[in-house]
């Protein structure tokens, strides 16, 4: 069983649930894209959605190009957040798990760095998937399995989690200030000073 194989499973099973909630619930990955100023439409991102599964399926698979191509949406996806974030624009979700109101942290784009590495690293190595797991048999599978699960889990914290903390903190640590939802920028919260 390669080295990486858990964590590998984990970033594709990762984009396994991305893919699928894109396809239900586009809306917050749409408002993303537009406040980036980058092409954005329910279509569009229903379409990214079922990249994202067939992509995340030919990893799962053991395919090298699903390695590779699975590396190249992470990239993405590290890109994205980070221009974002180097921009200063308003980025009320990164879209990824179609959550409108989870502003993504710093810990975003490196988690998903990360998760490229990985990707790249069994692309040019050892291929890694379901077959290879299989073919593992016994408790090494199982373990592995149960590895990819919990980092999946724990990225999962990271992408969506993480940010609700980070925003009930800085919420909470400015005792003159209110949450409230602005107008032009549904769910986004948006510091209001209080008229006291």
């Amino acid at each position: 069983m390669p080295p990486l194989a858990a964590p590998y499973l984990a970033a594709a099973g990762l984009l396994v649930v991305a893919g699928v909630l894109k396809l239900l619930r586009p809306a917050a990955t749409v408002q993303a894209l537009r406040t980036q100023s980058l092409p954005s439409s329910t279509a569009l991102v229903r379409l990214l959605g079922a990249v994202e599964l067939a992509v995340s399926g030919a990893a799962l698979a053991g395919l090298p190009v699903g390695a590779a191509a699975l590396a190249a949406a992470y990239a993405a996806f590290t890109g994205f957040v980070a221009l974002a974030l180097l921009r200063g624009r308003p980025l009320t979700s990164c879209g990824c798990f179609a959550e409108p109101d989870l502003p993504p942290t710093w810990a975003h784009p490196v988690l998903t760095a990360g998760l490229a590495a990985v990707c790249v690293a069994v692309a040019v190595g050892e291929r890694s998937g379901l077959p290879q797991l299989r073919g593992a048999g016994g408790w090494l599978a199982v373990g592995t399995l149960a590895g990819a699960v919990l980092i999946g889990w724990l990225a999962q914290v990271v992408l969506a989690e993480l940010p609700r903390l980070v925003a009930a903190s800085t919420l909470s640590s400015a005792p003159s200030t209110t949450a409230t939802v602005a107008a032009d920028r549904p769910f986004s919260l948006v510091p209001v000073r209080s008229a006291a």
